[in-house]
């Protein structure tokens, strides 16, 4: 256990005062130990992993950060792989196309590990992880067990789930098992990718398109571009009902039940805010206006208020809210 770990250079965006206390767990045995450790001492609990969907706190964290380690691929089956929650989320999409294993290939690019993907059902380019995923192992905070979620049992909608917003501190995850198809056909439902592929099929081809597209936008790691240190899209697409439609002539796409989503980026865009649009330290990458950027130096208090006056903007001039994706620690 450490002492005042700061959690900025453990986050993709750059941002993040101190941890408290700090612990690496490589074990399940190690996660419950620091469990033990901050009930013992009333202490209040964080899980990291890639931290690439959350803002931490200038102040950062008065408690115990745990960052999961827990590392391993195994092939159950043919079609059904599992991987520890530690794993980084693109080596195992390019685990799965190198054995090609079609259903999470438009995934790719993505930050993060595999853990934290059943928790906001990630997805990008038609694909959601929720259409692959056939169980989750977790960690039960309340009972000290080891359990196992189906796929309904995890409730996953759109970017949520059991684990992000009906039992949000109650399971800590440990693996997820995908059932991917062998040789399959890849997933290319999106516009843009369809159009940028101009008919190519094959998994490898699916995957390396949309890393370009990623990389073209400032949405896959790089450290010599300063437009990926961000917590990539920062809000989410609203979903409201058909009747509610500001104009009939925005983007908007049917979500089922007489609702559409929206997108966030044209809101904003229309909202009056360009790419690369600056407010103080913070501000909106030059390729893409809906990932919020640290510019240099911007602290999470720089982020706040961008982010809140682009949701003010949209509200009075849409009168739709935009919520943010990621999740905010320490505040």
């Amino acid at each position: 256990m450490q002492r005042d770990v700061l959690l900025a250079p453990m986050t993709t965006i750059g941002i993040g005062g101190p941890a408290k206390y700090f612990v690496r767990a490589t074990t399940v045995d190690e996660i419950r130990d620091a469990i033990a450790f901050a009930n013992d001492r009333n202490e209040p609990l964080f899980f990291l992993a890639g931290g690439s969907n959350l803002l931490i706190s200038d102040k950062g964290f008065d408690g115990v950060v745990v960052k999961i380690e827990l590392r391993g691929i195994v092939a159950e089956s043919d079609r059904e792989v599992k991987a520890a929650a530690g794993e980084v989320w693109d080596e195992f999409v390019a685990y799965a196309v190198d054995r090609e294993l079609a259903g999470i290939e438009c995934l790719s690019g993505i930050p993060g590990s595999v853990g934290a993907t059943p928790i906001q059902n990630v997805g990008a380019y038609g694909q959601d992880v929720s259409e692959t995923i056939i169980r989750v192992e977790a960690l039960d905070r309340t009972s000290g067990k080891v359990v196992w979620l189906t796929n309904a049992e995890c409730q996953f909608g759109y970017r949520s789930s059991l684990f992000k917003n009906v039992e949000r501190d109650r399971y800590v995850v440990l693996s997820v098992t995908f059932r991917l198809t062998p040789n399959g056909e890849p997933s290319v439902r999106y516009p843009e990718l369809q159009k940028y592929l101009n008919g190519a099929t094959d998994l490898r081809t699916v995957r390396d398109g949309v890393i370009a597209i990623r990389k073209r936008k400032g949405m896959v790691i790089d450290a010599n571009d300063p437009d990926t240190r961000s917590d990539g899209s920062f809000f989410m697409n609203p979903i409201i009902d058909a009747s509610e439609l500001p104009d009939p002539t925005m983007p908007h796409y049917p979500a089922g039940d007489g609702q559409v989503k929206l997108s966030a980026a044209w809101l904003i865009e229309h909202a009056g805010f360009s790419k690369g649009f600056a407010l103080g330290n913070a501000g909106l990458s030059s390729k893409h206006t809906l990932a919020v950027i640290n510019r240099g130096g911007a602290s999470a208090a720089d982020v706040l208020a961008l982010v809140r006056l682009i949701q003010e903007r949209v509200r009075e001039k849409f009168g739709v809210e935009l919520h943010p994706e990621p999740n905010f620690v320490g505040f």
